[in-house]
């Protein structure tokens, strides 16, 4: 399973971006996805996360109301959707699958994205 990211790019403080995690070499009908970001000089941390039917869908409180995960398994991409965007926003985000179905924020996936920036200033 391969995944990469697109959407990053520089936003403006309260801003929108929407980002997108394309899958190939399998299908992610099996896998939970999550969103991960990293910020310069912090550790990694979960962001969002949903199960192969979206019937659980998890959100760090930093984001909660703001962001909002979805996914085609029909084109195999997950996206995040982020709005209300601010400065702390800022890292690089990663897309991640993990098998048997388990949305869980902490960094315990089986596929991970090379990642792509998201940059939130004025």
């Amino acid at each position: 399973l391969q995944l990469v990211e697109s959407g990053g790019g520089l936003v403006q403080p309260g801003g929108s971006l929407r980002l997108s995690c394309a899958a190939s070499g399998s299908t992610l009908d099996y896998y939970a996805i999550g969103w991960f970001r990293q910020a310069p000089g912090k550790e990694r941390e979960g962001v969002s996360c949903m199960t192969t039917s979206g019937g659980i869908r998890k959100y760090v409180d930093s984001v909660k109301g703001r962001f909002t995960i979805s996914r085609d398994n029909a084109k195999n991409t997950v996206y995040l959707q982020m709005n209300s965007l601010k400065p702390e926003d800022t890292a690089i985000y990663y897309c991640a699958a993990k098998i048997f179905n388990v949305c869980v924020l902490r960094d315990e996936y089986d596929a991970w994205g090379q990642g792509t920036q998201v940059t939130v200033s004025s």
